[in-house]
């Protein structure tokens, strides 16, 4: 089924018509990813069938668990969506840290 897939770019279109900055799509990414990851753990880590069932079932573990089922593991678009994944994340990375030391009082 491709419900993560339709969701997620739904998800995203939504995100550029409101917000219109290149920065509320990077934040959303890597908001989708880490929320995606969180429930991965608990799955993992939670001894209740159910939930984990559940949580297995109908969701990914993260963004590249999406670009891979779509995509083949070795096709040039699995490889060009996983390096736009990865400088996603590298300019997630710069504005926390650009936003930290702005909040630095020390």
């Amino acid at each position: 089924m491709y419900i993560d897939l339709i969701v997620l770019v739904l998800l995203m279109i939504v995100v550029i018509m409101f917000f219109k900055r290149f920065s509320s799509f990077v934040f959303f990414i890597a908001i989708v990813d880490i929320f995606l990851r969180l429930l991965t753990f608990i799955k993992n880590n939670i001894p209740l069938r159910d939930v984990s069932a559940i949580i297995g079932k109908y969701l990914p573990e993260s963004l590249l668990s999406i670009i891979d089922s779509y995509t083949g593991s070795i096709s040039i678009l699995n490889i060009i969506l996983r390096w736009a994944y990865f400088v996603f994340m590298c300019i997630f990375l710069g504005y926390v840290v650009k936003i930290f030391m702005k909040k630095k009082k020390i």
